[in-house]
């Protein structure tokens, strides 16, 4: 059975660039976009409905829960006056169809590289999966994200707050847990250190070495 590797990176550390490096490395499929899609399809809402709710989305449920959080009186069990008001889907019903995805996806045998969307929870103990972080110090993610999207420095600190906020309230709010909790992964990396590729290698390395 092919191994399943679950990246989880913060804002500016690469995960869009060293997970679909490590899937091709690897000769299995890097699954990001697919899982809204999928989603959509499996409950019967459209993408754009299904985005409002996923993790990785610009304006995704973390977005909304952190937003949220920010403000003074209000719990995160309070959220639903921040959704849409369309009302079609319940985040809770998101995130069970996208564990259930995730979940058929490493039971298919056949591998996997998913990015983000807490999988390192959902797939918490399954057989043959690798669960990888990817961090690195704030100043060089900030410097990261400037370069790559050739924006000023203080627009590059508001992203990447306002992502690892969003980010980090969706695994806490759902899983109760601290996706920046080491204890969570087999392996960290500070990818803001190493190259790309370098950073690949380690976790094909790994990938091939986990039992």
């Amino acid at each position: 059975m092919a191994g399943v590797v679950t990246i989880s990176a913060t804002f500016g550390a690469g995960g869009s660039v060293i997970g679909p490096a490590v899937a091709e490395r690897l000769g299995v499929p890097f699954v990001d976009r697919a899982i809204p899609y999928t989603v959509a399809a499996d409950i019967g809402c459209t993408l754009e409905e299904a985005l409002v709710h996923d993790d990785r989305a610009e304006h995704g449920l973390g977005r909304i829960l952190a937003n949220a959080a920010r403000l003074p009186n209000v719990t995160l069990g309070g959220m639903d006056v921040y959704l849409p008001q369309r009302g079609v889907v319940l985040e809770e019903e998101f995130v069970h169809r996208t564990e259930q995805v995730i979940k058929e996806i490493a039971d298919r045998g056949e591998g996997a590289v998913i990015l983000g969307r807490a999988a390192q929870m959902v797939l918490a103990g399954h057989p043959a999966t690798l669960h990888v972080r990817l961090d690195g110090p704030r100043a060089r993610r900030i410097a990261r994200v400037q370069e790559s999207m050739e924006i000023s420095a203080a627009e590059a600190e508001r992203l990447l707050v306002d992502n690892d906020r969003a980010r980090t309230a969706y695994v806490k709010h759902f899983y109760r847990a601290d996706p920046a909790d080491p204890g969570l992964y087999h392996l960290v990396i500070d990818s803001t250190r190493l190259a790309a590729a370098a950073c690949a290698d380690i976790v094909v390395t790994a990938a091939h070495a986990i039992s």
